[in-house]
């Protein structure tokens, strides 16, 4: 067996996890469908497809031991991704902070650039950078071929989280209108989402080196 249904489960329940909690993917794809439509938002979630494959080939070709080698590059990454989930909480939680789910005006782009912008959103996506560096890694063993377990596990972790960024494209034009009509509502999905993100800030901005 090229890998073990343990680490299958394991990965889908971390990705099942890290999916349904807000960050970048989540905000864009999101505010993306609101605003231009439920097409405009699946191009842009195909561009988020395509990046957890540049993920997976980058993992399979050593990523986390790229990491280790270049400390730098993870603390950049850890660094960068721990302000800009900061910067996301700070929104939602200011006074007068906005939900992802609020009306918002946006510009109408093409679809060649809703699929760029996409996949750029997930490529700088520092929950998917550490899942592939540091977290899927611990799933494989080491006494099986490497390959074609990351290819196993990353098919798992890229159709979940596919499947549930699907679900908030075709969803979040009627999410928003429910939560506008409750005013208290959306306060309460504001400040969750917005509490949810400021940890996961704090928890990046401390995590430690991935190791080989």
């Amino acid at each position: 067996m090229l890998v073990s249904w343990a680490a299958v489960l394991g990965v889908a329940l971390v990705e099942l996890g890290m999916a349904l909690t807000p960050g970048p993917n989540m905000v864009h794809l999101a505010a993306r469908s609101i605003g231009q439509g439920t097409r405009a938002g699946l191009v842009a979630l195909a561009g988020t497809a395509v990046g957890f494959v540049v993920y997976l080939v980058a993992s399979s070709f050593g990523l986390a031991a790229l990491f280790a080698a270049v400390p730098a590059a993870f603390t950049v990454v850890k660094i960068a991704g721990a302000v800009y989930l900061g910067y996301l909480a700070w929104q939602m939680l200011r006074p007068g902070g906005h939900s992802v789910f609020d009306p918002a005006e946006v510009t109408t782009i093409r679809p060649l650039r809703l699929f760029g912008m996409g996949l750029v959103t997930n490529l700088l996506n520092p929950k998917i950078a550490l899942l592939y560096a540091a977290i899927l890694p611990q799933f494989i063993d080491p006494t099986l071929p490497v390959w074609p377990q990351f290819l196993v596990l990353g098919a798992v972790q890229t159709v979940i989280g596919v499947a549930v960024n699907c679900l908030v494209v075709v969803s979040a034009g009627r999410l928003a209108g429910f939560l506008r009509a409750r005013p208290l509502a959306m306060r309460l999905q504001r400040v969750l989402s917005g509490t949810v993100l400021g940890a996961f800030a704090v928890k990046l901005a401390f995590e430690r080196q991935p190791s080989t």
